[in-house]
């Protein structure tokens, strides 16, 4: 039998999203491994790593796509494009936890194509992206998601700055409705789900958002609603928010690792 190539992985960033799969991958996941993170506080991150069976070099943003071939970023929306133009550059495959910031940066996807790399979009906090993706090779009418999120996890959003929206409620309160690429735009901490429906579906101008604060809830939770030829689609997912960050759920880094633990796979289930 003929053995796989073990491919390494890289880290932009080790907040609770990097932090979670760094340990995964440490831990063990064949023909995957950790060779290096890049992180703004270094001391930090060194603590972070203390432990670790194998410690991966940690790097400069602009040099981690050098040492991998396949880089995820896991890191503040502020340096996407950093990451994401390396990493495209060197022909990687390029896995994105902040998709809602590849919306508004498709000449990416352009670059890809003449360096030979992949990005390839992880689920995240979603579900039934495989279903949407299949309805999606026929006709499609409509593609929605309304999002509901504990106040907290919606303070300091951009469009709630620029429109002095006060999540400080007592009853649910919608605080925005659009298509998903404004939605992307105004909450790119937030809307990454909306980001990657809209990449499996009919688009960011089509795939209509509603985000609501909402105080009844304790969950990030996401509904969709498809309208298609071949399917009606109500999907619904409930995301415990993760400690370290209640924007993020904790089902992120694990649907990182298993889009991952997908590219080496002998079995790999779903598209």
């Amino acid at each position: 039998m003929a053995d796989r190539p073990t491919l390494s992985v890289a880290i932009a960033g080790l907040g609770a999203i990097g932090a979670h799969l760094a340990r995964a991958l440490d831990q063990g996941v064949e023909g995957l491994r950790l060779s290096a993170v890049a992180a703004r506080d270094h001391d930090k991150a060194r603590r972070t790593l203390a432990g670790f069976a194998r410690m991966p070099e940690i790097v400069p943003l602009a040099t981690l796509a050098e040492m991998a071939d396949i880089v995820v970023e896991a890191a503040p929306a502020a340096v996407f494009e950093e990451v994401a133009t390396a990493a495209i550059g060197k022909g990687r495959v390029f896995v994105p936890s902040s998709v809602g910031a590849l919306l508004p940066r498709m000449h990416l996807v352009a670059r890809a194509r003449e360096t030979g790399a992949r990005i390839i979009v992880p689920t995240g906090a979603l579900l039934g992206l495989d279903a949407v993706r299949a309805a999606a090779e026929g006709d499609v009418e409509s593609v929605t998601i309304e999002t509901r999120k504990p106040p907290r996890g919606l303070e300091g959003a951009p469009y709630l700055v620029d429109n002095n929206i006060d999540v400080n409620v007592t009853s649910p309160k919608m605080v925005f409705k659009g298509n998903a690429f404004d939605a992307a735009r105004g909450f790119p901490a937030n809307v990454n789900v909306a980001a990657a429906l809209a990449l499996a579906g009919i688009g960011p101008e089509r795939t209509m958002v509603e985000i609501w604060a909402d105080p009844g809830v304790t969950r990030n939770t996401h509904t969709i609603r498809v309208e298609a030829a071949a399917a009606r689609l109500t999907m619904t997912i409930e995301n415990v928010p993760s400690e370290e960050n209640p924007r993020t759920g904790k089902i992120t880094p694990l649907s990182i690792l298993a889009c991952l633990r997908g590219l080496t796979s002998t079995l790999k289930v779903g598209t």
